[in-house]
């Protein structure tokens, strides 16, 4: 037999209207294209019928998806009239059984609300006190390392230094390429109706130099090393390894937020410097192809466009934007419970924070060094 689809055919019988299911009233059949649309609209004509007789004999097919869509139309109460055979009448009564009536809706009180506000300063402020703990002890980790240097995991921050930095340079160089070349080229658009095509030299020196540059590369670094400092520290929750330390004496804030702290604060300048150079390089080529601005030209004028203490205030808060990406990173992890869910929940949310910290550093920086290089 072809397979049809879902329909209900009404004709008139003795004593009222009688409803014959006829196709397939299956899960496949239902969400076919169209199929669900024209469904709906037959049994919603279908509710002013209330005492219609059903005959479900000429069913092709029904599952328990057919029959949860039968049970909700009959507003889950059984029909007056009903012809089915004892298969489809077991699967109707499975899920008469097990069909549960969602809640209704409540608006909360204003009272509720508050509670809820509440509990996320709460929240808040639980963060905010693990944080400046973690603050701390990165402090005092800092003064143990300057009287005993030789005691420090050294083996640990030059190899985040390499996992962080080293291995981000191919991402960083060709988002920072692209950035330079989309930059140039919608900028000298802009500049051709005006006549200042050699102005293009400090505009993509100030901006990429001064905030793209640094802001970009920290945004990079958040989404691919925050995360991985997250995850690293959170397997080690879940896996108990925290645990294992802390029996063994071995403090978690000198062995895992030290070095990692250390090693974004130091590989973040650098990156930010390779990915400032990639983008001017591709700013240059495409002010070369679009505006005819010679590389040569380019080069010669970019200091004198731009300041040199762009370039270290750009180096300066790429290091606090890298402390502050390992810092949330770590608080995050050391925060995971000892479940898969909850650290998918702090990966997630170790990414958005460090994000939204570094646009909120970066902007508080273009404040109060707002008279410096401009």
């Amino acid at each position: 037999m072809e397979a049809s689809p879902p329909r209900i055919v009404c004709q008139p019988a003795s004593g009222g209207l009688q409803v014959l299911a006829q196709g397939r009233w299956t899960a496949a059949a239902l969400t076919a294209p169209g199929v669900w649309a024209t469904l709906t609209r037959d049994l919603q004509a279908l509710a002013r019928e209330p005492a219609a007789a059903w005959d479900l004999t000429g069913l092709q097919r029904l599952d328990h998806l057919g029959a949860q869509v039968l049970w909700n139309h009959w507003g889950r109460a059984w029909p007056a009239r009903l012809e089915a055979l004892a298969d489809q009448r077991a699967v109707l009564e499975r899920v008469a059984r097990y069909a549960v009536t969602p809640p209704a809706y409540q608006r909360p009180t204003l009272w509720q609300r508050f509670l809820r506000l509440g509990e996320l300063l709460f929240k808040v402020a639980d963060h905010g006190q693990d944080l400046l703990r973690l603050v701390g002890q990165l402090v005092l980790d800092l003064a143990r390392l300057a009287r005993a240097p030789r005691d420090a995991p050294w083996r640990d921050i030059t190899g985040h230094v390499f996992h962080i930095g080293a291995t981000a340079l191919p991402i960083t160089a060709m988002v920072g390429f692209l950035i330079g070349v989309v930059l140039a080229y919608l900028t000298s658009q802009q500049l051709r109706q005006f006549g200042a095509e050699i102005y293009i030299v400090n505009i993509l020196g100030l901006s990429l130099i001064r905030e793209l540059g640094p802001v970009l590369a920290a945004v990079l670094i958040a989404g691919r090393s925050g995360s991985a400092i997250t995850a690293q520290i959170g397997v080690m929750r879940v896996t108990e390894e925290l645990d294992a330390m802390r029996v063994m004496g071995i403090p978690h804030g000198f062995r895992l937020v030290m070095p990692r702290a250390i090693a974004l604060a130091v590989a973040m300048p650098l990156l930010t410097l390779w990915t400032t150079l990639a983008a001017l390089f591709g700013g240059m080529l495409a002010a070369d192809l679009v505006l005819g601005i010679t590389p040569a030209y380019f080069i010669s004028n970019l200091p004198r466009a731009v300041a040199v203490s762009n370039l270290w205030l750009a180096m300066g808060k790429s290091a606090v934007f890298g402390l502050l990406i390992a810092l949330i990173g770590c608080h995050y992890g050391l925060r995971v419970k000892p479940n898969t869910e909850s650290l998918g929940q702090g990966t997630t949310a170790s990414v958005v924070s460090s994000i939204t910290v570094v646009i909120l550093i970066d902007a508080l920086f273009a404040v109060v060094f707002k008279n410096i290089g401009i």
